[in-house]
Formats: structure tokens, C-alpha cells, sequence
């Protein structure tokens, strides 16, 4: 008995827009998804217009925010991974963004 594995392709990010307790994220195969905006830290305590200023990465692969040096993968959306920043490292970034 002989099987084929299908060959799945990912896909990619083409728009993202939040509000204030939630990331949506458009992919190019029609599908959109929302998460807690809680879920990425960075994010959440980003301002608004922090949040607006993104841009794709990877041709659709990841999305990053400069501002507040955020990364989220399209893989890690889907799979509905959260952010796996350490406290630590959270709270040294929270204290350089009051400076």
C-alpha cells in the first residue's frame, strides 16, 4: 500500500490591522485570524500608531514591527503560539521604552 503526503502550502501574511485588545492578521488563501492582542506583549503596550507601522517579512512569512522590535511568524499564528518572550527580557524592554 502506497500513500502520497500532501503538499500543503502555507500562507502568507498580506494585511494586518489591531485594535486595542486584538491582532487580525489576512492571509493570501482568503483566510483572516485574530488573537489577543495579550498574546505579544510588545504589542500591547505599543501605542497605536506603533502597531500600524508593520511590514511583512520573509515575502509574507512573518510580520515585524520596528518600533517595538516584534517579530511573529505566519507559522506561529497558525499554529496559535503566543509569544515566548521571557518576563526578564519583557520587563528590561519595558524599562529602556520610560527612558
Amino acid at each position: 500500500m502506497s500513500s502520497s503526503a500532501e503538499q500543503v502550502e502555507t500562507p502568507r501574511a498580506v494585511s494586518v490591522s489591531s485594535s486595542e485588545d486584538e491582532l487580525t492578521v489576512q492571509f493570501t488563501d482568503g483566510r483572516s485570524i485574530s488573537v489577543p492582542l495579550s498574546w505579544y506583549p510588545r504589542l500591547e503596550h505599543a501605542t497605536r500608531e506603533e502597531r500600524q507601522e508593520w511590514e511583512l517579512i520573509g515575502d509574507g512569512t512573518g510580520i515585524h514591527w520596528p518600533a517595538v522590535d516584534e517579530d511573529i511568524s505566519v507559522v506561529s499564528l497558525l499554529r496559535g503560539l503566543p509569544s515566548n518572550e521571557s518576563q526578564a527580557s519583557l520587563r528590561r524592554w519595558l524599562a529602556g521604552r520610560s527612558r
